[in-house]
């Protein structure tokens, strides 16, 4: 049976005939095509039968739409249109199963549906053999076709050679592209396209298309088979090579492995490390688990790397410090102008350590607006100590295992940010930059500011435990320096653990004298220019920093500077000029229009406007409070993007003016029958806080008595319904800002006047200031008198309140 020979000749088919039709799931047959078929269910198997009780024995073969539809449930709805004419060449049964040999003879299509129990059966017309379009595309096509199943048996050394030669010698295009679909798992989809296409044509573009993904296909699983291969060689390489040197060093009785002589190198190490008894007792006992151990559990390396930190920790190595406070002062006077409070406060810390070596390192907080020199201030006091340095930036962070670490039960645990940055510098007495702490975040993972509590406290530091090390190390020694740009996001008790600095802005008078100092000879450096490429009047400079650049500090101001330079750098090096010299009059050549506008003192100030100052995160600023009158109306209307503090100010200025009208010569009937519209520019930007209380009982004042507010005077202070003015902060940024904005008369709080003392002398001698406890005494100092109106009856000058009392 096993011999006998199949015969391919194919019966002649009328145009139109009725056939018995077998649904096919997944499977697609062509014409001339011969190929194995199993038949099991009762529908598909009464039509098999039918079609074997037949002298052709012809069979319609036809593809179903979807995958779920089985022979015995599928309809004519369910089934392709076009399928092919087999020809039954064989039949065997196995139990149940039919096991079927067909050849395609043709394809047909189906005219009508003629019954669908007990099987399907249609009336069928056969489709003419394919149509040709074009002969020249059709035969570069095939060759095309032809190059790919060459690279495709390539890929494939196992396809038997019969395969190869029957299809390499396939002369029919046609035939090529119904054996390849016939033995390409191609998609039912697919198949049946090129099954329905009636030109070779369109037939050998569909199987070109096919086989050129699936020959894409093939290449990229051959890649990955030869990298996997590559790597399974190199393991099994290395896998050879240590057997062969373990038996070396057993022959030569060096040792009996690479572990012991790991383990035995680590004993060594820790026995000359320098380390408290209980860290060496702990890592002893690490050391012992370790060497029960074999090199390729997951433990082993877990447990020398721990044993790696714990021997690279600097627990009692300590850098030598300088403590000569001359030299001291010297390099905290070449990295920084001024700043004469900071330098003193270092100076005194080494002169703590001079006198008690065992003393505790201070835990400073930096607080200033941006470019004042916070960062910087941290590396001249480490130079200045003679002590290492490194700089942790906690802007963003949210997850407290960066500060404490992470437990070695993790998968890629690794010690806490402090402790890698004690493992980098190589000592335990460092400076440590705890850079932007007032942007800690905090999330489900906790909070990193909470984690600060313990690292920044110096009762508490001396044992702290990193969650990875999980043994105690000493941190009083660290000299912590945390910088912010705002005091009021950083939790209070976190607050309570620093000792608090504040850096305010810089007068123009020291941005001059930094930039001739500092900046200019560093950017002249940084663009390969020389001293004698680049100068810059001062004049120019003051230019710049009025105005190009809008800050406290002078990173704008560096940054401009080093936009000249580069434009300098240009013409050197185009030869154009050997020198330039950068004038006020030439600065806007180089640098555009002006971009910054600032707030100046007014020539004259009409009636209802006021001079206030403020505080921003920039520094200080000028600000104009304007009050008209609103005839027939009622009220107080407030405009320019006001806070609630700063309404309830409006409200108690206009209150107290009301209440007390008649000591300041106000008709109340004025206040009764108009209302009042209070505007604060710019109205873009958000304001908010008590300060301006003052200056909007100036300008309301100057409103209802028609009296001008003095346009050389700027003010500031919290006002009560009492009349009483209460202290405020940002005093020396408002001055500085005013002195800028060309102001030389100050109203101040009785109780800020302590805080002129941090204005510099320079800017000082040009002002006066008048110090205030009450507000009518405020608007004796900035109205301008009238002779019309009765004289401002300032009331007897009290005691300020005190701190019981009344809260500030």
């Amino acid at each position: 049976m096993a011999d006998e020979q199949i015969d391919l000749t194919t019966p002649t088919l009328p145009e139109q005939f009725e056939i018995a039709v077998l649904p096919l799931q997944n499977t697609t047959l062509f014409p001339e095509t011969v190929v194995p078929l199993a038949v099991g269910r009762e529908r598909s198997t009464r039509a098999t039968e039918a079609a074997l009780a037949t002298e052709e024995k012809l069979l319609g073969c036809i593809t179903t739409k979807t995958e779920n539809v089985t022979g015995d449930d599928a309809t004519p709805n369910d089934l392709y249109k076009i399928g092919t004419i087999v020809n039954i060449k064989r039949m065997m049964r196995n139990d149940d199963v039919m096991q079927l040999i067909v050849q395609g003879i043709s394809r047909f299509e189906i005219i009508e549906w003629q019954t669908e129990q007990p099987y399907l059966k249609a009336k069928v017309h056969t489709l003419p053999p394919l149509r040709r379009v074009d002969d020249e595309e059709i035969e570069a096509l095939k060759r095309n076709i032809q190059g790919m199943i060459q690279e495709a048996l390539a890929l494939l050394p196992n396809v038997p050679p019969e395969i190869r030669m029957a299809v390499l010698s396939q002369e029919d295009p046609v035939q090529l592209a119904y054996f390849l679909a016939s033995v390409l798992d191609l998609g039912t989809e697919t198949e049946q396209k090129m099954l329905e296409s009636s030109t070779v044509d369109g037939l050998l573009t569909l199987t070109h298309a096919a086989l050129a993904r699936e020959l894409e296909i093939m290449q990229i699983r051959s890649k990955i088979a030869n990298e996997a291969q590559v790597e399974m060689d190199k393991s099994q390489r290395d896998y050879v090579l240590r057997q062969q040197m373990k038996a070396i060093q057993k022959e030569l009785g060096d040792d009996e492995g690479g572990e012991k002589a790991e383990a035995e190198q680590l004993r060594q190490r820790l026995e000359e490390a320098d380390l408290p008894d209980d860290v060496r007792k702990e890592a002893t006992r690490e050391l012992k688990r370790m060497e029960a151990l074999p090199q390729a559990a997951p433990d082993y390396h877990v447990i020398r790397t721990y044993l790696e930190y714990i021997l690279e920790l600097p627990w009692r190595k300590s850098s030598e410090e300088k403590l000569d406070l001359n030299e001291a002062k010297k390099i905290l006077d070449e990295d920084h102008y001024g700043l004469d409070d900071i330098k003193e406060r270092i100076r005194e810390s080494l002169a703590v350590v001079k006198m008690r070596p065992d003393s505790k390192s201070p835990i400073i907080l930096f607080v200033g607006p941006p470019g004042v020199g916070k960062t910087s201030l941290g590396r001249s006091i480490a130079r200045a100590l003679g002590r290492e340095f490194d700089r942790l930036s906690l802007g963003g962070m949210r997850d407290e295992a960066e500060l404490r670490g992470h437990r070695r039960t993790y998968i890629g645990a690794m010690p806490g940010r402090i402790i890698q940055s004690l493992r980098r510098v190589g000592v335990n007495n460092p400076v440590l930059m705890l850079d932007e702490i007032d942007k800690l975040g905090n999330d489900f993972r906790g909070d990193p500011a909470s984690a600060l509590l313990e690292i920044l406290d110096p009762a508490q530091n001396n044992t702290f435990r990193d969650n990875y090390i999980d043994l105690p190390f000493d941190l009083s020694k660290v000299f912590f320096i945390a910088t912010a740009n705002q005091l009021a996001p950083i939790p209070m008790p976190l607050r309570d653990r620093m000792e608090i600095i504040q850096l305010a802005g810089y007068s123009d008078r020291e941005k001059l004298a930094i930039a001739k100092q500092y900046l200019i000879p560093r950017q002249i450096e940084e663009n390969g220019l020389t001293a004698e490429n680049l100068e810059i009047t001062d004049d120019a400079i003051n230019l710049i920093t009025a105005r190009y650049t809008r800050e406290a500090g002078v990173r704008q101001l560096e940054r401009t500077v080093g936009n000249l330079a580069r434009k300098v750098t240009l013409k050197v090096a185009e030869g154009l000029t050997d020198k330039v010299v950068i004038s006020a009059e030439e600065v806007k050549g180089y640098l555009g229009p002006p971009k910054v506008y600032p707030e100046e003192a007014r020539n004259e100030l009409p009636t209802g406007v006021a001079t206030g100052m403020a505080w921003t995160e920039m520094g200080g600023e000028v600000l104009f409070i304007e009050a008209t009158l609103l005839p027939g109306s009622s009220g107080l209307t407030l405009t320019g993007q006001l806070g609630d503090v700063m309404k309830e100010s409006a409200q108690a200025a206009r209150s107290y003016l009301w209440s007390h009208a008649a000591e300041f010569g106000i008709d109340p009937e004025v206040i009764k029958t108009n209302g009042v519209h209070l505007h604060v520019p710019a109205g873009a930007i958000p304001k908010d806080g008590p300060s301006a209380g003052v200056t909007m009982a100036s300008a309301l004042a100057s409103l209802y008595t028609g009296r001008k507010v003095r346009n050389d005077t700027a003010m500031t202070g919290e006002i009560t319904l009492s009349g009483l003015v209460f202290p405020v902060g940002g005093v020396k940024e408002k001055i500085l800002a005013a002195h800028r904005a060309g102001i030389r008369r100050i109203v101040l709080p009785n109780r800020n006047e302590a805080d002129t003392e941090d204005i510099p002398d320079d800017v000082l001698s040009e002002l006066t200031i008048i110090p205030c406890a009450w507000i009518s005494e405020v608007l004796k100092a900035t109205l301008e008198p009238d002779v019309t109106s009765p004289p401002l009856v300032v009331p007897p000058i009290e005691p300020p309140p005190t701190k019981g009392t009344i809260h500030v």
